[in-house]
């Protein structure tokens, strides 16, 4: 009996020692990742074991050869143990560390459908609202004058093509959060696609005092759908003019390097507040309210989707897009491969938050 209980306290106390000195070992490395810790653990209840059979051993006053058969024994059995525990543990930390990015980013995206869903409540109770007080007053006979009535649908009609669009904007964004965009790629002539946009843009800018200058030269081909590059550079022209104030210009220019193609959008706008550039393309956001368009502009993109737009279509291309401060305003670069190059993997992408 006294043998059997001196081997459990040699036994423990190798143990014990062993997991002291992986506590230290923990303590140092606390500031590790989670993988580290993990094979720091496994580790120290191999070695613990090792330390407890070595210590027992001894105790027994086994023969040299019993002595040698248990300990390569048990090495050869903490060497596996070893080897299987750091791999899986590895892969444990990974996919903790993985789930939580997946949670991480759900979370994001949940932030961003609620803040979608009160941006779009907004966008739409205020012109319902409008609309139905004025059909109500010329159903009533409320209002008689021939030119109030013709100013009351006038204003339907613009709210309604408001409303249009943001319903346009939102079937874009569904497509591309749901990875239903489907790109017919083929060559386009970059040039060609501004010249309309700008066309488009023209009567809002003059309305609004701002001058729009496109590059008269150094327009590339580049690698892309028509249809969607279109809206892209639509959503940046009008983004451009909506927040650039009177007497305010608009550059729109274009080039090539190497495989790829760059387009881009420089306003005076004043300027983007730093904290909030790397938020400009998530859905719904608007910055601060000297950023804000006003009611009456009602050909921008409503609902703050447009930069979330254009980012999930440029990213559909294999390609990107960035907003930097300039000295009185700021600038858009959208890069995408030029035609020719070799093609980018054609993904789709969420354009959600985040």
């Amino acid at each position: 009996m006294h043998d059997i209980v001196l081997i459990f306290v040699l036994a423990v106390a190798a143990a014990l020692g062993v997991g002291a000195v992986g506590a230290v070992a923990l303590r140092i490395l606390r500031r590790r990742s989670v993988a580290v810790h993990l094979c720091v653990l496994i580790t120290v209840a191999v070695v613990a074991v090792v330390a407890g059979v070595v210590a027992v051993s001894e105790a027994m006053f086994l023969s040299a050869h019993d002595l040698e058969v248990v300990l390569l024994t048990v090495a050869g059995a903490a060497a596996v143990s070893l080897g299987i525990g750091w791999t899986f543990g590895r892969r444990l930390a990974a996919a903790a560390v993985w789930a939580e990015q997946a949670r991480e980013h759900e979370r994001t995206l949940e932030k961003g459908r609620r803040d979608l869903v009160a941006w779009v409540s907004h966008d739409l109770r205020t012109p319902l609202a409008g609309m139905r007080a004025m059909a109500e007053a010329l159903e009533d006979g409320v209002v008689a004058e021939p030119g109030t009535v013709a100013d009351y649908h006038r204003r339907i009609r613009v709210e309604s093509d408001r409303m249009a669009r943001l319903v346009d904007d939102l079937f874009e964004l569904s497509r591309i959060n749901a990875g239903a965009l489907r790109l017919s790629l083929s060559a386009v002539p970059l040039g060609e696609v501004v010249s309309d946009a700008v066309a488009t843009a023209a009567p809002l800018a003059a309305a609004r005092g701002v001058r729009l200058v496109a590059a008269p030269t150094g327009w590339p081909t580049v690698s892309a759908s028509e249809p969607e590059l279109a809206r892209v550079v639509g959503n940046l022209l009008l983004n451009a003019v909506r927040y650039t104030p009177e007497d305010g210009t608009v550059v729109v220019e274009a080039g090539r390097e190497r495989d790829s193609a760059w387009l881009s959008v420089a306003d005076t706008c004043g300027g983007i507040p730093p904290a909030d550039l790397s938020r400009v393309f998530d859905v719904a956001f608007r910055g601060e309210r000297a950023r804000t368009p006003s009611p009456d502009n009602g050909r921008g993109v409503a609902g703050g989707l447009g930069l979330a737009i254009v980012r999930g279509l440029v990213e559909a291309h294999g390609g990107a897009v960035e907003v930097a401060n300039t000295a009185d305003g700021c600038r858009f670069l959208v890069r995408l491969p030029a035609a020719g190059a070799r093609p980018a993997r054609v993904t789709t992408s969420s354009a959600g938050g985040g």
